[in-house]
């Protein structure tokens, strides 16, 4: 087998969580690339005893039919029926597929399929002490403009979790897809702050509650100007601690965009440090490194290691990293300067949130 596997694992008395950092081998067909990938998944989820809690596919366009085939192939019954999140990269050295994600548990209850318009969305598990929620792709692809497409796709993740008592501030971590980010990324920031604000997540008298987010240029395969991946804490309540200003950055909000540079919250295997998606941004909110790719891959991951021990983990306890790279030419130079730190990676080629940045990390540590 070609295909690299990356597989963290966090353990308690209740529940194992485990994160497959999927990526493909070279020289072999689209097909072969995900039927390997899939297939790997698969014989880690049998030999774990485990279930899919997340799932995210970052390819090409054109490769998804190939890939959904592939998967539901290799799945078989492992299948429940939620899509995993398709996101739309450019082409990057490994070829049309640029990797998978999956967030898998083993525990003794099996996750339950969550539905919106009749349709597998989501799951939520029940473990003592802990009921998360996860979603998947939430969307309106047919709800009009990109703004009018978020909004909806805000209220809809609202509505599901209306479906078990809870709201936003039960959420830690969100993920923004967003098709063509550069061109409406300030309208996006003004539909989230409103939503937020209406709903007492920010603002005057509120805790400053926003969840640790990605926003960035990956539109969902379905032809939308966006979707959202969220993880709900149902249980225990008000468990979520929130990190706005480390290191060099400062709250993220000063400069318009409603979210925390971290959080951390209670999950079935322990605490979960949820890095949101990181640049080269100072104090101020600006750009440093302009045209300089080294320079900014470098900066992000010092303002990465910040946050961690800003949040009491160490290199050592991430679970997954996703790299966005602007070109192929930035992922060529990243590859030659990730390799002296042994992190889980994906690398996925796509716009950042301001024309002059040309890389941002994300990630998940376990303590």
């Amino acid at each position: 087998m070609t295909a690299n596997f990356e597989i963290r694992s966090v353990e308690s008395d209740s529940a194992t969580e485990i994160y497959i950092s999927a990526t493909p081998g070279q020289a072999v067909s689209l097909h072969d690339q995900a039927r390997e990938i899939f297939s790997g998944i698969r014989d880690t989820l049998h030999s774990k005893e485990a279930y899919i809690l997340q799932e995210r596919v970052f390819s090409t366009l054109p490769a998804t039919d190939t890939i959904r085939q592939a998967r539901s192939e290799a799945y078989g019954e492992l299948d429940d029926g939620v899509a995993p999140s398709f996101l739309v990269a450019a082409e990057g050295s490994s070829g049309p597929i640029a990797g998978v994600q999956v967030h898998a548990i083993s525990t003794n209850n099996k996750p339950e399929v969550v539905s919106l318009d009749q349709t597998g969305c989501g799951r939520i598990l029940r473990t003592p002490g802990c009921t998360i929620l996860t979603l998947s792709g939430i969307s309106a692809p047919h709800a009009g403009s990109n703004t009018e497409q978020a909004r909806i796709m805000m209220e809809k993740g609202e509505s599901v979790l209306k479906q078990f008592g809870a709201d936003f501030l039960s959420v830690p971590r969100t993920w923004m897809w967003l098709k063509d980010i550069l061109s409406w990324y300030d309208n996006f920031n003004k539909v989230r702050n409103d939503f937020f604000t209406e709903r007492g997540l920010i603002g005057d008298g509120t805790r400053q509650s926003m969840p640790a987010s990605t926003g960035i240029g990956l539109g969902p395969d379905n032809g939308g100007h966006c979707a959202m991946d969220l993880v709900a804490v149902l249980e225990p309540a008000d468990c979520t601690e929130y990190l706005q200003v480390t290191g060099k950055q400062h709250c993220a909000l000063n400069y318009g965009s409603a979210f925390s540079r971290a959080s951390k919250s209670i999950m079935p295997a322990g605490q979960t440090v949820f890095v949101s998606g990181t640049a080269s941004i100072d104090a101020g909110g600006a750009t440093t490194h302009i045209g300089d790719a080294a320079g900014q891959i470098n900066a992000t991951i010092e303002n990465v290691r910040a946050v961690l021990a800003e949040m009491q983990a160490s290199e050592k306890d991430l679970v997954y990293v996703i790299a966005y790279c602007k070109t192929i030419e930035v992922e060529q130079l990243f590859n030659s300067i990730k390799g002296g730190l042994n992190w889980p990676w994906i690398t996925v080629i796509c716009d950042i949130c301001r024309p002059d940045l040309l890389f941002e990390i994300e990630a998940a540590a376990m303590p």
